[in-house]
């Protein structure tokens, strides 16, 4: 078992394109269906795979293009110490005053690192000034707990 690391930092209204954060219907549109559907339905299967953009469930990074893999730990405290250093570094820019509280950041830490243990996936958001978005996400791999299927990026 090993972790992958994932950061995404960018504008809200980005963030919030739903249809690219998750995976399209496994069935597509019926052949005579509305065009603009099997359009949308087109877009949403190519784009998915290989968009930035953090997928709306974490273990969906696996499938997710190499580069965006920011760091991989073979123990959950490395991964956990990537995810302290990464808030810090956002820290100060993180919208709400309470999620700056070190000693709050100390914690989602702490217990990240024992989900991530555990063999859990750990994901985190934060909204930023002007306004923008911070996704932070470890899953951890071969295999992913909550989706065994699918493969692991840097192989």
């Amino acid at each position: 078992m090993h972790h992958h690391g994932y950061l995404w930092a960018g504008p809200k209204e980005r963030f919030d394109n739903e249809a690219l954060r998750r995976p399209p219907h496994p069935e597509p549109p019926p052949t005579g269906g509305k065009p603009e559907a099997v359009q949308r339905y087109r877009e949403v299967a190519a784009g998915f795979p290989t968009v930035d953009l953090p997928p709306l469930e974490t273990a969906y990074w696996l499938v997710k293009p190499r580069a965006l893999v920011r760091g991989t730990w073979h123990e959950a405290k490395e991964a956990a110490a990537w995810l302290a250093e990464t808030l810090a570094e956002y820290a100060f820019r993180f919208a709400s005053e309470a999620d700056r509280d070190v000693a709050r950041l100390a914690s989602l830490v702490n217990s990240a690192a024992a989900r991530l243990n555990s063999g859990a996936d750990v994901a985190f958001g934060y909204y930023l000034e002007r306004p923008s978005y911070l996704s932070l996400a470890v899953v951890t791999c071969s295999p992913n707990r909550s989706m065994p299927e699918l493969p692991c990026p840097v192989r």
